[in-house]
């Protein structure tokens, strides 16, 4: 069954293993007869600092974070490709989610009830992580913080669920055949849409 996949290299850099991850992904799904949308980071322009404690005074999305909102209304499956920096997430992703994952868009809450209601159900995710930190040391000394970020505080507050992670590390250790080889498992995920 063809899908609509909504892919965003993550890191807000040029040239980086994210951008080859997605590019990656993107030529499977494309052979694997799915549709994709394909955002980076690093060539989008908005203000990542949502600059305000309330909502309903929430600046107006510029023309790339809109775009990037209405793929990810359109699409039934997102794929994040991002890096580790200091245990989470790049700032600029975080403020892309910031600003773009609003009240009454993404989520909305619901008089009496603890959590909001996420509004963005139907959709499946899956997260391709770069890290220079091991991922047994990822996961089990540090807690794997930035996948609980990810997937419980983003993710699936939205609605977005079940979400899928693939780590590749250590990136500083790796050797040109390894990471070809992890080009080629992410491209089959693509044709799969998994």
């Amino acid at each position: 069954m063809s899908r609509k996949i909504l892919v965003l290299d993550g890191h807000p850099a040029d040239s980086s293993f994210c951008e080859a991850l997605i590019r990656s992904y993107a030529r499977g799904a494309d052979a694997g007869g799915h549709e994709v949308r394909l955002h980076r980071l690093a060539e989008m322009s908005f203000d990542p600092d949502f600059g305000t404690q309330d909502f309903k005074k929430a600046p107006p999305l510029e023309p790339d974070l809109q775009r990037f909102w209405d793929d990810l209304v359109w699409s039934d499956h997102f794929v994040l490709a991002h890096p580790l920096w200091w245990g989470g997430l790049p700032a600029r992703l975080k403020g892309l989610f910031d600003r773009a994952l609003l009240p009454g868009k993404a989520f909305k809450y619901v008089s009496g009830k603890d959590l909001p209601q996420p509004m963005l159900k139907g959709r499946s995710s899956r997260v391709l992580l770069t890290s220079d930190t091991p991922t047994v040391f990822l996961k089990w000394l540090y807690g794997y913080g930035v996948k609980k970020q990810t997937d419980r505080q983003i993710l699936k507050f939205c609605g977005i669920a079940p979400n899928r992670y693939s780590e590749f590390a250590s990136m500083v250790k790796s050797t040109p055949e390894q990471r070809a080889r992890w080009l080629n498992d992410v491209e089959a995920m693509g044709r799969k849409a998994a």
